[in-house]
């Protein structure tokens, strides 16, 4: 059993910069919003069902889902959202898992953006959040996605508060400053996550 370090933090705090960094140390990294794209890729049997629901608007020419078109629809009709949620959720825990057991790192990094919204946390042996102050977050994502303030806002409106994500923090990276800064804090907590796999694991051969 693969001891779990669960990272999450909220749009724009530089999520990927610290998985990264755990993955340049040779920890396997486990992201869920990797596996939610995968089970939809054209071929695979969530997105013939999507597409038998929703009609044929949410597919692209090229047999892809249109992503847009379906994130307008969930998100003016709660009940579809309803749907969509009971049809994708148990296939992404499924492919976590399998990730999950394959991995061969001392303990896997599963990265998972809405870990506090959908209560995810219980199935992480630790929780690390990546925190970043609210203004960064707003200023970071107007840049890397070119959108206007009030939408990035809206955004963090969307997701859970900073207080409620570091509630469930067993570590946290304050993320505001050089990156590299992060990056360093990566290796310390590294070491720290060696040693607690390690600890688990002799505690299961006990």
């Amino acid at each position: 059993m693969s001891y779990i370090v669960a990272l999450t933090g909220g749009i724009g705090s530089g999520k990927s910069t610290v998985a990264d960094a755990f993955a340049a140390l040779g920890i396997v990294i486990v992201d869920a919003d990797m596996i939610a794209r995968e089970v939809v890729e054209p071929g695979e049997p969530a997105l013939r069902d999507i597409q038998a629901h929703f009609g044929p608007d949410v597919i692209t020419a090229d047999g892809a889902l249109n992503r847009r078109k379906l994130r307008e629809i969930v998100f003016a009709e709660p009940q579809e959202k309803a749907w969509l949620n009971a049809l994708l959720h148990p296939l992404i825990q499924n492919r976590t898992r399998e990730a999950i057991a394959r991995a061969g790192s001392p303990y896997v990094l599963w990265v998972v953006p809405l870990l506090v919204e959908n209560q995810l946390q219980s199935r992480a042996d630790r929780v690390l959040v990546v925190d970043v102050a609210p203004e960064t977050q707003i200023a970071r994502t107007m840049k890397r996605d070119g959108v206007t303030r009030h939408h990035a806002q809206q955004i963090l409106a969307a997701q859970a508060s900073r207080e409620t994500r570091l509630s469930v923090a067993d570590d946290v990276i304050n993320n505001d400053g050089d990156p590299q800064n992060a990056v360093a804090e990566v290796t310390r907590l590294h070491q720290h996550y060696l040693a607690l796999a390690r600890q688990a694991a002799a505690q299961e051969n006990d």
